[in-house]
């Protein structure tokens, strides 16, 4: 399966290299472990991705940092600190889909295997990146639905680091389809401390906040965040304007938000949706994922970081 590079045009080039100015003492590295890989800047872990997990059969990233901090959820949680419940299914920072041609691996019961690295792990100009494959399968383990390949790339800003998320799905052998339920897209399980129910705020582009106001609701980005070790810290959604439909935001006031594109009825009511990829043809996704970490008087300016994703991720 061919994977097109994200990295297209000399500007899109120039424009990385530039932001790299702004944290020209910052160094990405992958230290690389069995079955993972742990991202670091300047030799400091600012997120785990786990790619071959006996227990949680699809990949996914764990203990997401920003200056110091944690801002994703203990993976696995630990009792008495955090909540336990879904502990296998949130496990910091995922994608998963309840019903991709009626397979859940949102709730496990179908895997998805990692086939291989298409791009291994790389840090250069102040960035780095890495590319997988993976077989997304049938709840019976066996029967492939489609293939997904992703590329992740990290940068690190001055008050954090984004990730920048982008995937595509293909099957040469028969058309599939994504469903229409809560549990399906970009998910992420913030850190107990930083719940709404903890004293932490969901708050959308728009101004929506928390769970009542944000839930089934759309805007270009969403973030989750509050006070902890004495940092305001947070983690930020962010929605390309070339994915094929702006994603609905299912969010918890007890630590969730998903970016879910497909669950139209689910989240805001009217005909079930059901989004169908022919064979041969390639669906793309694109996010960015803002994780940041500062004084609790510096906080990051949300909207301009959400301007420099655009520029870096594209308009292609």
């Amino acid at each position: 399966m061919r994977f097109r590079i994200a990295f297209r045009t000399l500007a899109f080039v120039a424009f990385v290299n530039q932001i790299a100015v702004h944290s020209a003492a910052q160094t990405v590295g992958f230290k690389e472990d069995e079955e993972k890989i742990v991202v670091t800047v300047d030799g400091a872990s600012i997120a785990t991705y786990v790619y071959n997990d006996a227990k949680l059969p699809r990949p996914y990233f764990k203990h997401l940092r920003a200056g110091g901090v944690q801002v994703t959820r203990n993976h696995p949680p630990i009792a008495g600190k955090d909540a336990t419940d879904h502990a296998d299914m949130h496990p910091g920072l995922w994608f998963a889909l309840g019903d991709l041609s009626g397979a859940d691996n949102w709730r496990l019961k179908a895997p998805v295997r990692h086939d291989r690295f298409l791009d291994e792990p790389k840090a250069r100009d102040g960035k780095g990146s890495f590319a997988v494959k993976n077989r997304c399968l049938a709840n019976d383990g066996k029967n492939l639905i489609c293939e997904q390949t992703c590329r992740f790339t990290f940068v690190p800003r001055p008050n954090g680091n984004l990730l920048m998320w982008d995937a595509e799905f293909r099957s040469a052998d028969a058309d599939f389809s994504f469903g229409d339920q809560e549990e399906m897209g970009l998910g992420v399980r913030v850190a107990t401390p930083l719940t709404v129910k903890a004293g932490g705020q969901i708050l959308t582009s728009d101004g929506q906040k928390n769970e009542k106001q944000v839930r089934g609701k759309s805007s270009p980005w969403c973030d989750y965040s509050g006070i902890i070790d004495g940092k305001h810290a947070g983690i930020t959604l962010m929605q390309h304007p070339k994915n094929f439909r702006a994603a609905w935001y299912h969010a918890r006031d007890y630590g969730l938000i998903v970016a879910n594109p497909f669950g139209k009825k689910a989240l805001v009511g009217g005909e079930t949706s059901k989004v169908i990829v022919k064979k041969g043809e390639t669906f793309r996704l694109r996010y960015g994922v803002f994780v940041h970490a500062a004084d609790v008087n510096a906080k990051p300016d949300l909207a301009g970081e959400y301007q420099l994703y655009l520029k870096a991720a594209g308009n292609d």
